[in-house]
């Protein structure tokens, strides 16, 4: 048995997990937990084999059944999902057991020694916490990460969507590319979808920019000595971050209300809007601050600039309290500007500690569907896309929003969250790849 341990050994593993550990290596204890682990797959083979077979067929039309014992694509896709990865995990531990029985061999034939039961017993005690300790974050991984995702891609290959295709009351069906065409063919899906990806990639660069630099002028101005009270500032200059920001959003709705609002009263009663009519830049007794395409997503940039400028400003308040000053000192000595030690000193430090803080932040407001959603609601229409229901200030994220729980065109919507996916996430982690930072390991 001793001589062709190596090849008995991962031969009686495959045809049963645990096998060969029991046989040929004594493991008794390693081969029993594998072999439960076979006998746990194989009394739920059915179970599982009717999970897949459900993630391929999505069900069968039964309209003659009531429709809660109807078959349902959704939890069918779902549940197969569940099976898949269920299948690949144990698909791992079946060769780790392969694997593992044929290292153990070896060692056994060149030793000529079989792992004592307390050096067994001590090695998987040592292998056991390790897998218990990464167990919770890789099942919370496969089930709330993996799997979402997964099932989210698969929607773009299907015809989920109202009026036709929803469970459970019908059935959806596999359909491969057929939604992608039907995006990029139709006028007003693949114009509406240029317009929106261009302007979600504006409204991101333009909300990062503006809030970033916006932080570290004030936080440089703060930091100056010869502001006496600027705790008192920097308190103030914090409201907007720590109010909630649907709250501020819908305050700043009410506030930009071109008829009613207090901004467009306080205008109408100085007098401007009466010498902006005279001036023929308005037509009307109102300032279109949300319902003009341009001025709306100048509002946008604005409003967000005020939410979202207190994070970068604390943030690089720290990091400027953290410089060392005898740089700045010898800078001093060698007379150079305030402009200068800003250019040559502070401004390529600041950026070197949050360049990925920038990187992150616009990969954030790519998909920041609060700041657009509850300011404008995508609004003012567009009446080129209409059809494609995505307004002039709607973003891919809000536009997914108006495809998926108002339209119910969840495969359309799948669709743009996967091509936006396939867009920002590389850009992202190249951007990201390409900082000092990163590259130095210093993060």
């Amino acid at each position: 048995m001793k001589k062709r341990s190596d090849l008995t050994a991962p031969i009686l593993s495959a045809i049963f997990m645990g096998l060969g550990q029991i046989i040929v290596l004594k493991q008794y204890i390693k081969g029993i937990l594998l072999a439960l682990i076979e006998v746990l797959v194989l009394l739920n083979t059915g179970t599982i084999a009717k999970a897949i077979e459900g993630l391929i067929t999505l069900g069968e039309p039964k309209p003659h059944l009531p429709v809660a014992q109807r078959d349902n694509s959704t939890f069918m896709m779902l549940d197969g999902l569940i099976a898949v990865v269920v299948v690949i995990i144990v698909a791992i531990i079946y060769l780790y057991n392969i694997l593992d029985a044929r290292k153990t061999a070896k060692i056994y034939l060149k030793t000529g020694i079989l792992p004592s039961r307390k050096n067994g017993l001590s090695a998987i005690g040592e292998k056991a916490f390790a897998y218990f300790a990464l167990s919770p974050a890789f099942v919370m991984l496969a089930f709330f990460v993996v799997i979402p995702l997964v099932f989210a891609i698969l929607i773009a290959f299907t015809n989920y969507s109202a009026p036709n295709h929803i469970p459970p009351n019908n059935t959806i069906d596999w359909v491969g590319f057929e939604t992608f065409r039907e995006m990029l063919s139709l006028k007003q899906y693949s114009q509406g979808f240029a317009r929106t990806a261009i302007w979600t990639f504006v409204w991101a660069l333009l909300s990062t920019t503006t809030c970033y630099f916006g932080g570290m002028f004030l936080a440089l101005a703060l930091l100056d000595k010869k502001i006496k009270i600027a705790g008192v500032f920097r308190t103030i200059f914090i409201l907007p971050y720590a109010i909630p920001g649907m709250i501020s959003l819908f305050m700043w709705a009410i506030l930009l209300n071109g008829q009613f609002g207090p901004i467009t009263r306080a205008f109408r009663e100085l007098g401007i809007i009466s010498w902006l009519q005279k001036t023929g830049i308005l037509q009307k007794d109102i300032i279109p601050w949300l319902s003009d395409p341009l001025l709306a997503k100048i509002m946008l940039i604005l409003v967000n600039l005020w939410l979202g400028f207190p994070y970068f400003m604390l943030m690089i308040t720290g990091i400027m309290t953290s410089m060392r000053q005898d740089i700045f000192e010898a800078a001093l000595i060698d007379g150079a500007s305030k402009f200068q030690q800003f250019k040559y000193i502070t401004f390529p430090l600041l950026m070197y500690q949050t360049m990925p803080l920038f990187i992150m932040s616009f990969s954030y407001n790519m998909n920041n569907f609060a700041g657009v959603y509850f300011l404008t609601n995508g609004n003012p229409p567009d009446t080129i896309t209409t059809q494609s229901f995505a307004g002039t200030t709607d973003t891919l994220i809000t536009w997914m929003y108006k495809l998926t729980l108002d339209q119910r065109l969840y495969n359309k919507a799948s669709v743009v969250a996967l091509i936006m996916f396939l867009v920002v996430a590389p850009f992202a982690l190249y951007n990201f790849a390409q900082t000092k930072s990163f590259k130095e390991g210093e993060l």
